[in-house]
């Protein structure tokens, strides 16, 4: 099945790459993400998302426009402040390129609800800002064997790892989440807004890739990025045969509230 004459203009620099080609923008318009959060990292993964032509992009966020998200969150005019962010974001995705379907949740994930947003999706995004949702988006992805992209930044870096069944998992590496109070949040420490832009177009990146089967991804590795000095570091993790939730005997084999 041919795409559109107006199809095959917009999405024309994808085509044109071998490994995607018609018949991989065909798959991509057939593709369903799912991010959860709509704040830095979810911006700009949502837009680059979107102009890659991901046929149905379903965002969840509970929070609403602020003026102090501006300096990063660059689904957002300041005209949108006290606005829905996932109302905004829909809108503006749908400015970029009519030609997906945005469904959005005004709500927080919690175990009572992620399976059921994680279900029908090919790939999820974990573009949440606490430690609580990381490790529910972690937990519910491995027990349901979806991939997923995990990132988080602060300051001027950035981390970023990919999980496929079978791979090494954010709970391989951090086994669970840190006492309160041991951490500043971005709030508290701060965060260069085009850190959050960076680290959030390779998640849409490993989604494209992820989707049309190519490329290396980044499973078994995390990537470390310092905007301050200007460099990445990949580094090799192995698969924790002790990780409560994925190793030889899990001891988390229900989905809580951390």
């Amino acid at each position: 099945m041919s795409l559109p004459p107006e199809q095959l203009e917009r999405y024309n620099r994808n085509i044109a790459i071998g490994e995607v080609g018609e018949k991989g923008q065909e798959r991509l318009l057939k593709s369903k993400v799912l991010i959860v959060g709509a704040g830095g990292l979810g911006s700009s993964c949502s837009l680059y998302l979107a102009a890659a032509g991901i046929g149905t992009l379903t965002i969840i966020d509970s929070d609403k426009v602020d003026l102090s998200n501006l300096q990063r969150q660059i689904l957002y005019f300041t005209q949108d402040i006290d606005s829905r962010k996932v109302d905004s974001a829909r809108q503006k995705i749908n400015m970029l390129n009519p030609d997906i379907k945005v469904i959005t949740h005004h709500e927080r994930v919690g175990a009572h609800n992620i399976r059921d947003f994680i279900e029908e999706n090919d790939f999820v995004i974990d573009a949440s800002d606490n430690f609580s949702a990381k490790f529910l988006i972690n937990d519910a992805c491995v027990l349901m064997e979806k991939p997923y992209s995990h990132a988080g930044v602060i300051q001027f870096g950035g981390q970023t790892l990919t999980y496929t069944p079978g791979c090494t998992c954010y709970r391989c590496i951090f086994e669970s989440p840190p006492p309160e109070g041991t951490y500043l949040s971005p709030a508290e420490a701060g965060i260069l807004g085009s850190v959050a832009g960076l680290v959030g177009t390779i998640q849409a990146t490993e989604a494209i890739k992820f989707l049309l089967g190519i490329g290396d991804l980044l499973t078994n590795k995390l990537l470390i990025y310092d905007g301050y000095t200007m460099s990445f570091n990949s580094v090799d993790i192995e698969k924790n045969d002790n990780c409560p939730i994925c190793g030889r005997n899990p001891t988390i084999t229900e989905l809580i509230n951390c």
